[in-house]
């Protein structure tokens, strides 16, 4: 794996994500997939490494660490688990929305349980009629004043929800003013606020160790003091966040597929055909070396859109836009060829590659489908 002059520092950090997963992911993650279990005592084993706050400031309680140091991290636990460490990816993106953008008394409110894990946050954009168009959502929160206060009256509902129904609190993008992104604010929801329900957990093709469940909001009464950052300014938070959401679930295609490699390399040595290991032919050959090529460029674009996205650079959603697309789609593709290089037993639940099959194809849909980082990408380089 290539180190894109890493640091001292951040590959003791990749060393030591790379050892959690060997140890507490890779040994279990069948189970978790093939049971539909979802791994809290894990996932806050996780986060005893600092892994629940990875970007949250040390001020806040977080490890302070940068986008590349946060994109190993989720690579390395990829590489055991790509569901499992895509739902702390989006913890994290919760936690540090309530850290950079938050007053004061929220961060106090909610981190000090966040960074560790012992509450557990969603994020909540998508909307069963806003998918792509995501400044077209409807949940609507009127804010109010009574004997008990100043508040929002939440009303509404959110689709594909990861941590839907199990987590603790949801971080929502809801409309306070004008149609359009200029009229959407951000509150943080708790679990157990009168007014908030769930839908069935979802029957999904893949990612199966983490729940996913609509959340409906009816009459949801939120303290005012819940606003994240102004209203009106919950779009422009939710796009901030995507750019480091998009780089992540990149970083978890890049540790799924070089799972599958790694994997493939091994079974094509064992495996005999003809009388030989069929890593002998030069098909197989020339197939391994086009994966494993095309894998490597992916994590560098990837990389060095994480330190465009850390430094805050002009270009830096367009960089996040690009890695995402292109390593999401490079993973899958990696994988298919894993699956084919194994014949018919990468058909079978008793390898892994059918699972990271499965769980890598929802990333080029989710944070942005790759049609739209397409869009981010050519309408960036026409406006320049």
């Amino acid at each position: 794996m290539t180190q894109f002059d890493l640091t001292d520092d951040q590959r003791a950090i990749q060393e030591m994500a790379q050892r959690f997963t060997a140890d507490a992911i890779t040994p279990h993650a069948g189970e978790w997939d093939e049971k539909h279990i979802f791994p809290r005592d894990t996932i806050r084993a996780a986060a005893e490494l600092g892994f629940g706050g990875i970007y949250v400031s040390e001020e806040a309680g977080g490890i302070g660490l940068g986008r590349l140091e946060a994109a190993l991290i989720m690579e390395a636990m990829a590489y055991g688990c790509p569901s499992t460490s895509a739902f702390i990816s989006i913890h994290n993106m919760s936690a540090w929305m309530i850290d950079r953008f938050g007053s004061q008394a929220l961060k106090d409110k909610y981190l000090p349980d966040l960074v560790p894990m012992t509450r557990m946050a969603s994020y909540c954009l998508t909307e069963a009629g806003a998918g792509s168009d995501a400044a077209a959502l409807k949940t609507k929160a009127v804010r109010a004043s009574d004997s008990e206060g100043d508040h929002y009256v939440v009303t509404g509902s959110k689709q594909f929800i990861s941590g839907g129904g199990e987590n603790d609190l949801y971080v929502v993008m809801l409309r306070t003013g004008e149609d359009g992104p200029k009229g959407i604010s951000c509150l943080v929801i708790e679990k157990d606020m009168q007014g908030v329900s769930f839908g069935a957990q979802e029957r999904k093709l893949g990612w199966h160790s983490q729940p996913t469940a609509q959340v409906n909001f009816d009459g949801v009464r939120v303290p005012v003091e819940n606003l994240v950052g102004a209203e009106g300014e919950g779009f422009r938070i939710a796009m901030m966040g995507l750019d480091g959401g998009r780089l992540n679930i990149g970083a978890c295609s890049l540790g799924g597929a070089q799972r599958c490699i790694d994997e493939s390399v091994t079974y094509t040595k064992d495996r005999k055909q003809f009388g030989q290991s069929i890593a002998d032919f030069q098909n197989t050959q020339f197939t391994l070396a086009d994966m494993q090529t095309e894998l490597e460029a992916a994590r560098t674009l990837l990389y060095a859109a994480a330190v465009k996205v850390t430094e805050n650079a002009p270009d830096k959603t367009r960089f996040a836009a690009m890695a995402k697309r292109f390593a999401t789609d490079t993973g899958s593709s990696v994988v298919d060829r894993a699956l084919q290089l194994h014949g018919g037993y990468g058909y079978l639940m008793d390898y892994p590659i059918e699972r990271f099959w499965r769980d890598l194809r929802v990333h080029s849909i989710l944070e942005g489908t790759n049609q739209v980082m397409r869009m981010i990408v050519a309408r960036d380089m026409l406006r320049g």
